[in-house]
């Protein structure tokens, strides 16, 4: 790797983070907003101009908490729960291309940090970490409550990770390849993967939904059963992690589902307005968040618009309703690609 190339890369990384941070903690102030216009009440409004410096103050708060360990924790464990967590959150960005290619002094930069070939793979193996880091927080905190609430999110990650394992194979089966970028590249135009794997991409988006511990899937915490769940004895910037790492994982949902089903960084008609190269790589990474943002505030809005599901309605929606519905979308994709390659005659 050449020296320009390299001190590129690490501005990018430096950038994305900054970027992923950020959008985490504004996801924070918008999701008070959103919750107070549904509910028809004034949301946060005060720290700042129209209380945007909210997430600023709500930080400050969290890092002034005193840090409370209980005696009969076990400590490394504990501390431990959470940093796995945010560490998962903050990996999983590398894989995404955030937009094509940039022209610099004659010289092309890619806009993602590693283009590999197993991105979906990768991003799956990742998550599955993520799991332990609330595992290891319910169990170290050696509370009956947390234990109970850190078995629920592991089952239903676990669970539903198989039926949006079936969704990406689905995919995969008809890009024929397991790199993000490539399955962005291929759907130029209005070639939208939700077009082709409409079924596909209901189960991912639900899937994602659980993934995320979102409403209605949020079980692993309630506080008429469970308290706070897995990190009911967590405080201060401890308790800042795995609430942050939620919304860092909503964000990386919705950069993933973007890619994956909308095109990515695909504007449509911007190749018919004969543009600089860098002017559509910039456009292009601008059409990519406006997608994140609405993807967003769809998890915004859906949490507070839907119930929450009772935990045995929430396993048998997994198990007898999205595996069997992501098994049968394989066999559909399997059998049309069949007939698109003339192997197969009706």
């Amino acid at each position: 790797m050449e020296y320009s190339e390299l001190i590129f890369k690490i501005t990018f990384v430096v950038a994305i983070f900054a970027i992923t941070l950020v959008i985490a903690m504004y996801s924070t102030f918008a999701e008070r907003r959103v919750a107070a216009f549904i509910q028809d009440r004034v949301g946060p409004n005060r720290a700042g101009p129209f209380g945007i410096l909210q997430p600023l103050a709500d930080g400050v708060k969290m890092f002034m908490k005193e840090e409370i360990i209980p005696d009969h924790a076990n400590k490394a464990l504990f501390i431990l729960g959470p940093g796995i967590m945010m560490l998962t959150a903050c990996m999983t960005s590398v894989v995404i291309p955030w937009g094509d290619t940039l022209i610099i002094n004659g010289k092309e930069y890619i806009l993602q940090i590693a283009d590999i070939n197993i991105g979906i793979l990768y991003i799956f193996g990742i998550v599955s970490i993520g799991v332990y880091g609330i595992m290891i927080g319910g169990w170290a905190s050696n509370n009956k409550y947390s234990l109970m609430g850190a078995l629920r999110a592991s089952s239903q990650m676990i669970s539903y990770e198989l039926a949006m394992g079936m969704s990406i194979i689905a995919l995969v089966m008809m890009t024929g390849t397991l790199s993000i970028r490539e399955m962005v590249f291929q759907q130029h135009g209005m070639h939208w993967n939700v077009f082709y794997q409409p079924l596909g991409f209901l189960i991912f988006l639900i899937c994602a939904f659980a993934e995320c511990n979102r409403t209605p899937f949020d079980l692993p915490e309630c506080e008429t059963e469970l308290v706070g769940g897995f990190h009911t004895e967590y405080s201060s910037m401890k308790l800042g992690f795995y609430l942050f790492a939620e919304y860092i994982n909503m964000f990386i949902s919705s950069a993933v589902i973007s890619a994956l089903y909308f095109g990515g960084f695909n504007m449509p008609f911007i190749s018919e307005l004969s543009l600089s190269h860098n002017i559509v790589t910039i456009l292009g990474v601008v059409f990519f968040f406006i997608k994140i943002f609405f993807f967003i505030f769809f998890f915004m809005w859906v949490r507070w618009t839907i119930p929450r599901f009772r935990y045995d309605q929430l396993m048998r929606l997994g198990w007898r309703m999205l595996l069997p519905l992501s098994i049968l979308n394989v066999l559909l994709t399997g059998v049309f690609t069949l007939w698109k390659n003339g192997l197969f005659h009706f």
